[in-house]
C-alpha cells in the first residue's frame, strides 16, 4: 500500500504561482511512476504531468508545458508540481497518483483544490 497526501493548493490570482506537494508513505516510493492529474467542475479527470522513478524522465500535457514543472525527492518521499503563470482554466482539484505507468495507476491521493481568479 502507498498512501498519498497532497498539499499546497489554494486561491491565487491569474499569473501567480503555486507549488503542490504530494507526500507518500507505505511501500517503496522510489519505485513508482508519479503522476499529477486534475479535474475541473463538470469535466473528466485529465493528465497533467508525470515523472519516472529516478526523476530523469518527465512528460507534460500540452496545457502544462512551459508553465508547470514536476519533480521528486525520493529521500523525502515527495513529488512536487510547480505551477507558474496560472490561468483561470487551471482551476481544478489536483490529484497525485502512483503506479507502474501514468495509465496503470494503483494509488490516488485525496486531491487539493487550486482556484485561479481572473
Amino acid at each position: 500500500q502507498v498512501q498519498l497526501v497532497e498539499s499546497g493548493g489554494g486561491l491565487v490570482q491569474a499569473g501567480g504561482s503555486l507549488r503542490l506537494s504530494c507526500a507518500a508513505s507505505g511501500r517503496a516510493f522510489s519505485s513508482n511512476v508519479m503522476t499529477w492529474f486534475r479535474q475541473a467542475p463538470g469535466k473528466e479527470r485529465e493528465f497533467v504531468a508525470t515523472i519516472n522513478w529516478s526523476g530523469g524522465s518527465t512528460n507534460y500535457a500540452d496545457s502544462a508545458k512551459g508553465r508547470f514543472t514536476i519533480s521528486r525527492d525520493n529521500a523525502k518521499n515527495t513529488v512536487y508540481l510547480q505551477m507558474n503563470s496560472l490561468k483561470p482554466e487551471d482551476t481544478a482539484v489536483y490529484y497525485c497518483a502512483a503506479g507502474l505507468t501514468p495509465s496503470l495507476i494503483q494509488y490516488w491521493g485525496q486531491g487539493t483544490q487550486v482556484t485561479v481568479s481572473s
